[in-house]
């Protein structure tokens, strides 16, 4: 599989909005019924809407600005606890959902970072039910002969029902079919270049009540 630089920012843009589209327009729902509302307990209600509409969107906005674009510059290293925030925000909305976190370092490089948000966001979508999302990492040797470093993601979804797209595993692989990328692919397909391009690879394994996603990235 290879597509184009813009084909792919194009599908990661429309991704961004069609996650964005539920609570922006609830913002615009809540801020129509305050114009009409009088009664001072529906007002009140509708305040609260807007609250958690406008906190949805916030969290949205930065989990994608690192997820899929260059926020924080350039840098080599992210600290951990910046993904970490990022995904406690994303599950906080989804009582259904327990995050357990086994991480080794304080902080990891970007490449590594983008593909632990990604690989979590899509363990999260497979969580139909609720469930519990394991994330476990650690900077380890590498080769074989043992001088060279790599990142190694673990992400681990399980509860009573896994909803996981195949094709999300093709692109994962690099042998999702052109015509079958779409922005729900994308973000996989995303991830298939970026360790490409660092000679990483993945690993998926998926279950009817666990999905397994692991990454090995060479350090570079």
């Amino acid at each position: 599989m290879t597509t184009s630089s813009l084909d792919l920012a194009s599908l990661l843009c429309s991704r961004l909005c069609h996650d964005l589209l539920s609570p922006v327009g609830a913002l615009t729902n809540g801020l129509e019924l305050l114009a009409e509302e009088k009664d001072p307990v529906m007002r009140q209600k509708c305040f609260e809407l807007l609250e958690q509409s406008a906190t949805a969107s916030a969290n949205k906005l930065r989990f994608f600005r690192l997820a899929f674009g260059a926020a924080g510059g350039f840098g080599e290293m992210v600290p951990v606890a910046e993904a970490r925030a990022l995904i406690d925000a994303l599950v906080a909305a989804n009582p259904r959902i327990t995050v357990q976190w086994s991480m080794a370092d304080e902080t990891l490089p970007k490449s590594a970072i983008k593909t632990l948000l990604n690989l979590s966001m899509i363990g999260i979508e497979a969580l139909v039910r609720g469930g519990v999302l394991d994330i476990a990492g650690e900077v380890r040797a590498h080769g074989a002969s043992g001088a060279g470093l790599a990142s190694e993601l673990v992400i681990r979804a399980s509860g009573p029902r896994i909803a996981f797209d195949p094709l999300v595993a093709q692109a994962l692989a690099g042998t999702l079919p052109l015509a079958d990328l779409s922005s729900r692919t994308a973000p996989a397909a995303m991830l298939f270049q970026l360790a490409q391009g660092l000679g990483g690879s993945f690993q998926t394994h998926v279950t009817a009540d666990a999905l397994v996603l692991g990454a090995v990235l060479p350090v570079r």
